[in-house]
């Protein structure tokens, strides 16, 4: 008898399928820029992208001509057609969905829809010999292969009313994640116990076990502990934070430390509903911490909220990195921001959506601001080898400015366990 498309679902029997509205209008957006970039098609294989152009990440590809071609979009599907059908809006889908044809006959299926020059692909996300395949198979199409990748991510740094909302319920779940580890904190327990029990949360909110980055080869784990000297371990990660990690082949993030008095431990969470994330970090202590620490979790909210107004100025976020950092090195934290010498990491925030490092960046060189329906997350921190401190809150940028979609002062900025 086989499945049906009435088993997928989420909870309650609820329709997880993204919107056919948003799938047309990410669809045309696309459609236009490669118009405006004189490009004649896009082949998409990137997973994440594929989720956000045609509904799903089934195994195959998607090519979305530039609107001048009037040619309409097209899912290629090797498995599993029939899901993929569905998820891209059953009988309402407003593109084809296909099954994959042979890769010899890709040129001719394509030429046959009118295609006639070789379409762009996404060459700084898929391997060189993926790449180099298609390309071989479509070498009869006129020009050279481009790269769109640019051209994409400029387009998701802009959410939609339905992405933001879907960042707001991620932010709901996030918050309950912090409330996990505020009631199984104390003296004793391992940093790993307590990502855990905030990975519980996630699990069964509906997390789907990965967190997306763009950035090769970087991976990431969904919850950081850190407590005492483990903040101040440095790691393959591109972040102030390292951590010891469980073993070298995961080395970073919560280890087996055990929670101590008075030293601080830096929690940084991440949940992700329907794909969407949000980056959230908070201080935690057994007692109390001393006062140089509260000090500088003090300086690092100051950076934040220079930050903060920086964009809400719509100023640039080179702009505001360097404002945030000339603070950072007023305050005596030249060494220790965002990592101890040799390992800092130079930014002070990174955009956030469908993944973990989308741009833009609050970082040098990054010389635009950030557009209403941006998403950021911003995170002063410093490192020593005693522990690290700092806050971060995923941030949204409406038509009167800057507020966070995460907890904000709604979460305290440093929890005391007993």
């Amino acid at each position: 008898m086989g499945w049906s498309e009435s088993d997928l679902c989420g909870p309650e029997d609820e329709d997880w399928r993204v919107p056919i509205s948003e799938l047309k209008s990410r669809q045309l957006m696309l459609a236009k820029a490669l118009d405006n970039a004189g490009l004649e098609g896009a082949l998409l294989h990137n997973p994440v992208d594929l989720y956000y152009f045609c509904g799903g990440r089934q195994d195959g590809a998607m090519f979305i001509s530039a609107e001048s071609n009037e040619i309409e979009p097209v899912q290629y599907v090797r498995r599993s057609l029939k899901r993929a059908i569905f998820e891209a809006g059953g009988d309402d889908a407003i593109h084809e969905v296909v099954n994959f044809p042979r890769l010899s006959q890709f040129y001719d299926d394509l030429s046959t829809r009118g295609v006639k020059k070789m379409p762009s692909m996404q060459l700084s996300n898929i391997p060189y010999s993926f790449a180099s395949k298609f390309q071989s198979s479509l070498s009869d199409f006129e020009g050279e292969l481009k790269d769109c990748n640019n051209l994409v991510h400029l387009i998701r740094e802009k959410k939609s009313n339905w992405e933001i909302e879907q960042m707001r319920i991620a932010a709901e779940v996030q918050l309950q994640m912090f409330d996990s580890i505020s009631a199984l904190g104390c003296e004793g327990v391992t940093e790993l116990e307590l990502t855990a029990t905030a990975e519980a949360i996630s699990r069964a909110a509906g997390f789907g076990g990965e967190i997306s980055m763009r950035r090769y080869p970087m991976q990431c784990n969904r919850g950081v502990v850190v407590a005492g000297r483990s903040g101040g371990i440095p790691s393959f990660f591109d972040a102030a934070v390292g951590g010891i990690g469980p073993y070298s082949g995961a080395g970073m993030g919560s280890g087996f430390g055990k929670i101590k008095r008075g030293e601080p431990v830096l929690v940084d969470l991440l949940h992700a509903h329907r794909g969407y994330i949000v980056d959230m970090t908070r201080m935690f202590v057994v007692g109390k911490l001393s006062e140089e620490w509260e000090n500088r979790l003090e300086d690092m909210q100051g950076i934040k909220e220079v930050v903060v107004d920086t964009l809400h100025q719509r100023k640039t976020c080179s702009e505001a990195w360097t404002e945030g950092f000339e603070l950072a090195c007023e305050l005596g934290y030249e060494d220790n921001l965002m990592g101890m010498k040799p390992d800092q990491t130079r930014f002070l925030g990174h955009g956030v959506g469908l993944e973990l490092d989308e741009s833009p960046v609050i970082a040098d060189g990054f010389d635009r601001g950030l557009v209403e329906g941006g998403t950021i997350a911003i995170e002063p921190k410093v490192v020593y080898s005693e522990g690290s401190i700092g806050t971060e809150d995923t941030w949204l940028m409406t038509d009167s400015g800057m507020e966070p979609i995460t907890a904000g002062a709604a979460f305290p900025w440093i929890f005391e366990w007993e």
